[in-house]
């Protein structure tokens, strides 16, 4: 799995943040709120447009040196 599949950059949303396509939730968002003890279950309760895919992307993201995708990437 690339997380490029599930992440885009695009200027003027959530400040160019990268974002889960189709959605406005930002991978920082993500990150913070398991960082801070929610867990994968309740994430995913909570954001249902999301999947354990889209979690596992944001993990690969942050383990990327760049940490950056293509600006206007689509799927």
């Amino acid at each position: 799995m690339h997380f490029e599949d599930y992440i885009e950059i695009r200027p003027g949303v959530r400040g160019g943040k990268p974002c889960f396509k189709g959605t406005r939730i930002t991978v920082y968002d993500v990150l913070e709120y398991l960082a801070g003890g929610m867990t994968e279950a309740e994430l995913l309760g909570d954001f249902p447009v999301l999947t354990p895919h889209h979690i596992s992307a944001a993990r690969a993201f942050s383990d990327t040196s760049e940490s950056r995708v293509p600006r206007g990437s689509r799927r």
